[in-house]
């Protein structure tokens, strides 16, 4: 017999071991080179990269990456650094800096191996001129609570950066640059990815000034200068400093989705893939997701139970209360709403780096029972959906779903299962 919040996490579980780097990175890692070999990366699991390339790589290694605080892990030859995130602090800005001098002076003998993953946009803080840490700081508070998609807001803190949108790689040059990098966005876009820091960039200021007036975001004089001016432009594709750059995926939301269906079809339950790159507002999502569900339930179609309905990719969350919210629980807070107890049906969402939002907790679960659950405890649904409050709905159910730091990173995960 299927446990149902047993199955569910246990689809969660795998989904973010199948993202771990230990078991990704040996297969991508090149040949040592005639010079030095140098370190450098930044993201959510760049520290855990740096630990699996340590155990893999039998020559000198040296070199420094950022990661979020609390995500470190002990390397013997690499410095790991911390920095603040969703929001960026000094210490992001001064380990950036730090990965720009170690960088400086190669020869064409030396490699560099750079080490990237999700988060990387607020652990490297360089601002470009005439910004400052306190005006980055600002816009991507803004940022995060406009509804902006991911590709949208990495667009515009590129062209606010002294080290996105391939900056960093050109400062490599003329050395061989490997990028290794384990994906959170959808699409998988090399240039949206910790926003680029190694890669080209093929969008543009006007681009990013478009989205700024989209969404209403102020903006401090020096970064509207710096956007209106042209000044602000990244490393486009073709540049010959990047001549020498490649570029390796080694984890992505594929990938975590695919291992998770395998467990589902042990467990005796069809998996059903809806996507890895689902945006939108999250409780949109959910709302859509909720009717699918309800469609495999009460006609078999487009499949019949017992199954689940798998999806990655990342909802935005247009921040209108005062709640604890994440976008994951909005999502599921959405999709409860629309099943409205329905039999059978229970649900999981989670960030697969362990915190949605800015709470210390991965994501939540529903069961048949949730709402009636919070009505008894005086918890009115919607009035908590609309505060935003899915982070504060959850917890007092019972039902949030707590990991700790998982060292890597490749966006979020949605689980429906239909019995």
């Amino acid at each position: 017999m299927i446990e149902p919040r047993d199955l569910l996490t246990r689809l969660f579980h795998t989904a973010v071991r199948a993202a771990q780097p230990e078991h990704c990175i040996a297969a991508f890692l090149p040949k040592a080179p005639k010079g030095r070999t140098i370190v450098i990366g930044a993201g959510k699991a760049s520290a855990a990269m740096a630990q699996a390339l340590e155990q893999h790589w039998p020559g000198p290694l040296e070199g420094v990456v950022v990661t979020r605080y609390g995500y470190a892990v002990p390397c013997k030859r690499l410095e790991i650094l911390e920095a603040a995130h969703p929001v960026p602090d000094q210490a992001g800005e001064d380990a950036a800096r730090r990965l720009f001098k170690q960088v400086q002076g190669l020869t064409e003998d030396d490699l560099v191996i750079c080490l990237i993953s999700g988060g990387g946009s607020s652990l490297l803080p360089v601002p470009g001129a005439g910004v400052t840490l306190a005006d980055k700081q600002a816009i991507n508070r803004a940022l995060l609570k406009s509804g902006a998609t991911i590709s949208e807001m990495n667009c515009v803190r590129r062209h606010l950066s002294g080290i996105k949108g391939g900056r960093l790689a050109a400062a490599c040059a003329p050395a061989r640059v490997v990028n290794l990098l384990i994906s959170d966005v959808p699409g998988d876009q090399p240039c949206d990815i910790a926003s680029g820091p190694t890669v080209a960039d093929p969008t543009t200021c006007a681009d990013a000034l478009d989205i700024v007036r989209r969404y209403g975001i102020e903006l401090p004089a020096g970064a509207r200068q710096l956007l209106e001016s042209g000044s602000g432009e990244t490393i486009k594709p073709g540049d010959p400093r990047l001549a020498r750059v490649e570029t390796h995926l080694i984890a992505t939301p594929q990938m975590a989705l695919e291992a998770a269906a395998a467990v589902a079809r042990d467990a005796g339950v069809t998996p059903v893939l809806l996507g890895d790159r689902i945006e939108g507002e999250a409780r949109d999502v959910g709302k859509v997701l909720g009717g699918i569900a309800l469609q495999v339930r009460d006609h078999g179609q487009p499949v019949a139970a017992p199954c689940v309905l798998l999806s990655g990719g990342e909802t935005t969350v247009t921040v209108r209360g005062q709640g604890r919210g994440g976008r994951n629980v909005e999502f599921l807070l959405s999709l409860a709403i629309t099943l409205d107890g329905a039999r059978a049906v229970y649900g999981l969402a989670g960030d697969t780096d362990g915190v949605d939002g800015q709470e210390e907790i991965a994501g939540a679960l529903i069961t048949p029972d949730t709402l009636a659950r919070a009505w008894a405890a005086n918890m009115p649904p919607r009035a908590h959906l609309d505060d935003n409050d899915g982070h504060g709905f959850f917890e007092k159910l019972g039902d949030s779903l707590v990991t700790g730091p998982t060292l890597t990173n490749v966006n979020d995960f949605r689980a429906i299962l239909i019995l």
